[in-house]
């Protein structure tokens, strides 16, 4: 109990602590004029109070990840706090914040632009791409997950309730962000907050024995250590609450909305720490619910990995029937909004592509439903495999964002050390994962891990390479430039 609460305390202290370093080394300016004020338009650009823009953006990353993927990860033990805590203090939150504060800075654009602008046009072309296809499949997985939770609830079939949400998603993608985004989200959200209080307090009174991070540490108690290292498994199997790619997908539609570049801690980086909260409860539950990691492995095999019956099994027992049903809507109602956002922004991704204005509902309905036949194509494919892949694919979005804002903080000659260092360590994450994983190559551990560092070392040396090349003589030139006493004829 004791690491746990630690834990929580350590995500609470980060917020205050390092994110008022990496706000200061960005430079926030509350003085400068941003896109909701400049490009209003009353459909996306729409300025709004940053209390609700904060529980939207919360509501928009906070999907399945932080309650399904955090009690996948507590299967490896309090090692799932270490990662969790580090995770989203030093990388997530890092990395939500910059996506988002550089679309205010560029006008509110979608981010594979953002990376485009840092890492050249053929990331841009790659990223636009594959952020529409992840958008895709996360659309794919949130309704997928959530229609079997609400079959669950009221046996109507699958189809039905598949067909319900996505009439949903059209609405939420094709009406102005303030319309229904705007308004019902932030009650969601403060029903998804409730419910990991609610779940916190039941662990509390309740007298579960949470397992201690120390002197366990780094231990694999998942019943499959040989098949399923720490290294890199649990870096992919916990996105949401450590760092996740998706969320820079989010970040730009609330940078389209924030008042005040001020604003930004509290809205990216704060609700990335609220998601890491969220995510430590419910691997605390996850350990200590069944008896510990073992029994929490034994549960999870007899029930063939569903997390939605053990999140079933503990809301019940915790919160009451009553609790419960408000705390399954939380579960629910979190993959829905996030879905119909990440269709949102793959609506906008492909307009800012083709320039094509979101005014016109014409327009919107040409872009959006393309998106939606492709989506519900998606559906079709076996759950399983479709989350398989998008939790590499999410991770190696988060992992290309790190070295785009690393590439802008050394242009702006800034502590670029804050992403390099989270940027290394998440490709060899990625690179080792498609190399051992089932749905990859499948190789030995040793030859991936040895594999995935002399990739991590490769894509370090062309990073150096790049910067030496590009940048450091153009930050030359421009010092010799202004070098007082300097005469042309020297």
């Amino acid at each position: 109990m004791i690491s746990f609460l630690l834990s929580i305390a350590a995500l609470i202290a980060g917020y205050f602590l390092y994110g008022s370093l990496v706000e200061r080394i960005f430079g926030a300016d509350a003085g400068r004029t941003i896109p909701a004020i400049s490009m209003q338009d009353g459909v996306d650009y729409v300025p709004m109070k940053w209390g609700r823009i904060f529980l939207i953006q919360f509501l928009n990353i906070a999907g399945l990840g932080p309650i399904f993927g955090a009690v996948a990860g507590a299967m490896w033990g309090p090692v799932a706090f270490f990662w969790i805590v580090f995770g989203c203090i030093f990388a997530g939150a890092v990395h939500d914040y910059f996506s988002g504060m550089l679309s205010v800075r560029h006008g509110g654009k979608s981010i594979p632009e953002i990376v485009g602008l840092y890492l050249g046009n053929g990331f841009r072309q790659f990223m636009r791409v594959f952020t529409v296809l992840l958008m895709l499949l996360v659309g794919a997985v949130f309704v997928v997950g959530p229609a079997g939770i609400l079959n669950g609830m009221a046996s109507l079939g699958l189809p039905f309730w598949i067909s319900l949400i996505f009439i949903y998603y059209v609405l939420a993608t094709m009406l102005p962000v303030d319309k229904i985004i705007g308004k019902i989200y932030p009650v969601f959200g403060l029903s998804l907050l409730f419910m990991a209080v609610g779940i916190f307090a039941g662990l509390l009174a309740g007298g579960f024995k949470i397992p201690e991070a120390i002197p366990l540490g780094f231990v694999n108690m998942h019943n499959e250590p040989g098949k399923f290292p720490v290294f890199p498994m649990l870096f992919i199997t916990i996105a949401c609450g450590a760092i996740s790619g998706f969320h820079s997908t989010q970040s730009p539609l609330m940078a389209r909305c924030i008042t005040n570049e001020k604003l930004g801690r509290r809205v990216f980086y704060g609700a990335m720490v609220a998601e890491g909260v969220v995510a430590l409860i419910w691997a605390a539950a996850g350990m200590a619910f069944f008896g510990g990691p073992g029994q929490l492995n034994t549960v999870m095999a007899a029930h063939q990995g569903n997390a939605a019956w053990v999140v079933n099994e503990i809301s019940n027992s915790l919160l009451g029937k009553a609790g419960g049903i408000l705390a399954l809507l939380g579960v629910v109602a979190a993959p829905i909004t996030s879905g119909d956002t990440a269709f949102r922004s793959a609506r906008l991704i492909v307009a800012d592509f083709l320039k094509y204005a979101q005014g016109p509902v014409r327009n919107r309905l040409m872009v959006t439903i393309p998106l939606f036949v492709a989506g519900f194509i998606i559906t079709r494919v076996d759950f399983a495999i479709i989350w398989r892949y998008m939790a590499w694919s999410n991770q190696t979005l988060a992992t290309i964002v790190l070295w785009a804002i690393t590439v802008y903080l050394v242009k702006e000659r800034k502590a670029f050390l804050i992403t390099l260092i989270p940027s290394v360590f998440m490709t060899a994450v990625i690179s080792t994962y498609i190399l051992v994983a089932p749905e990859g190559l499948q190789l030995p551990l040793n030859t991936g891990l040895i594999s995935g560092f002399l990739f991590t070392s490769l894509v370090l040396a062309w990073f150096l390479v790049y910067i030496r090349r590009n940048i450091l003589p153009g930050m030359t030139a421009a010092v010799e430039i202004v070098r007082p006493g300097r005469r042309e004829d020297q």
